[in-house]
């Protein structure tokens, strides 16, 4: 029986036995150091675990990019930044985003379903996060290298 703590691809144990492989690991039973995942993702999105109900992803934004403005009718979204800096905007209409927070390192915050939103990175260094999705945003196995081709999708 394998554990969590083992690699299925022959590469033994690093780090204490923490392993980042960047790939859809759902829905099986999983553990990964996501502080170390989201900081090892070069990739603009990487779905890590996609569930029946609930998504971790994985995301690197550019020096001055943005996630873009958005809105999930029917998703909670939940988004901690592991490295880096930038601002979080949300409102209730695309037109007024009168939320408005400066977010950093271990900063986390919650996206309501049916919020409109946008996270910009104001650093000089990529920005990396994880986010949770409920329910499921993205199929199963996304990997974006980009922001355009996550754009191109959509």
């Amino acid at each position: 029986m394998m554990t969590n703590r083992q690699c299925p691809y022959g590469c033994g144990q690093q780090n204490g036995g923490s392993i980042v492989h960047l790939t859809d690991h759902g829905p099986e039973p999983y553990v990964v150091n996501i502080a170390k995942a989201a900081r090892e993702n070069r990739t603009y999105r990487t779905a890590l675990w996609t569930g029946k109900h609930l998504q971790l992803t994985v995301m690197s934004i550019n020096p001055g990019e943005d996630i873009g403005l958005e809105m999930h009718p029917d998703v909670d979204q939940f988004i901690c930044i592991e490295d880096g800096h930038g601002v979080v905007k949300m409102g209730s209409e695309k037109e007024n985003l009168d939320f408005r927070e400066n977010v950093f390192v271990d900063d986390a915050f919650f996206i309501p379903a049916g919020k409109w939103h946008n996270l910009i990175n104001t650093g000089r260094r990529p920005l990396k996060l994880f986010s949770i999705y409920a329910p499921v945003q993205h199929p199963r196995g996304t990997v974006h290298a980009t922001r355009e081709d996550a754009q191109e999708e959509h």
